[in-house]
């Protein structure tokens, strides 16, 4: 479909992976040597050191900084959404990412697919969110992302059908390739079993099976991923907002209300409001504890809960 610019390195493979299966993953191998790779491994023993990801352009912004202008956005698949940015020391990329962002700033919503690097930050309470830093990235059309879906499918399912015979078995290469695990799946799944609970997989072939429907034409559009409205039962973040908050602990206090429940984006904004702050700050806060300080986490595009609930 695309590749990256070569830099003379060797470089890892690139891994297809759904937005949701990464944005879960809390486990982060470091590289010992100046030039080992580091990995985020997933709940399903994906080792991320790079990735090819592809989905709707949800949001492109373009910051300021000391060092130069940035860029961060978001890339949405059937799962929820990918987190990447474009740091101000890729000055051969900026080019492109200004042709984008004019486009999105338009209006315009087109597909992208992009090769990145896996980065991460982590909280205070050790909450990780998961990021990418681009290396390539192109303007695809429907049958290029409808490949790229079949791809992300057959390597999440791959990844799920080795997790699933590794249950019950001995965390050991020998015992991990008699039970069918695939040899270059075993060191992530010991990883990953050593560091995750057991959890539900039925979430992952939901997305699988909304990929392929899109693939395959069944759904009349890549907009039928949209994110549903999220009802909450518990009370609205205007109603917790204290008047002359900092907005940023509004919107925290706002989501520790929630107890988990998905808040959206308007909410948010409405609390900080109420409390005294414009609708600039209260837009500054989230893009803040989101992307800077990793507090927050964005699973369903539009919609907002703290790290680690």
């Amino acid at each position: 479909m695309m590749t990256a610019p070569s830099t003379g390195r060797v470089r890892q493979s690139a891994v297809r992976i759904f937005a949701q299966e990464y944005s879960e993953a809390s486990l982060v191998e470091q590289g010992v040597g100046e030039y080992d790779p580091s990995f985020v491994v997933t709940k399903l023993g994906a080792r991320v050191n790079r990735c090819l990801v592809g989905g709707v352009i949800d949001r492109l912004e373009r910051r300021d900084a000391d060092s130069g202008p940035y860029y961060s956005g978001q890339i949405r698949d059937p799962s929820g959404a990918h987190y990447f940015n474009v740091a101000a020391f890729q000055p051969e990329l900026h080019p492109d990412v200004e042709e984008l962002l004019a486009r999105f700033e338009s209006g315009d919503r087109f597909l992208l697919a992009m090769v990145g690097r896996a980065r991460w930050s982590e909280n205070e309470d050790g909450g990780v969110f998961t990021s990418i830093r681009a290396e390539g990235f192109a303007v695809i059309e429907q049958d290029a992302y409808k490949s790229w879906l079949v791809e992300a499918s057959d390597a999440t399912l791959r990844r799920l059908s080795a997790y699933e015979a590794s249950i019950g078995c001995e965390l050991e290469r020998s015992a991990l390739s008699d039970a069918g695990v695939p040899e270059d799946l075993i060191r992530g799944l010991v990883s990953s079993r050593n560091h995750y609970q057991e959890f539900d997989t039925e979430a992952y072939r939901v997305w699988v099976l909304k990929a392929l429907s899109t693939a395959s034409g069944r759904a009349e559009s890549i907009e039928e991923f949209a994110s549903e409205p999220v009802e909450s039962d518990t009370e609205s973040p205007a109603e917790v907002a204290v008047e002359g908050s900092d907005p940023s602990q509004v919107i925290l206090q706002a989501l520790s209300s929630a107890s988990g429940t998905l808040v959206e984006y308007d909410a948010l904004v409405g609390a900080c409001t109420s409390s005294g702050s414009s609708r600039e700050e209260a837009e500054d806060a989230i893009e803040d504890l989101r992307d800077n300080r990793g507090e927050i986490i964005e699973p369903r595009f539009g919609f907002f809960q703290l790290i680690g609930e």
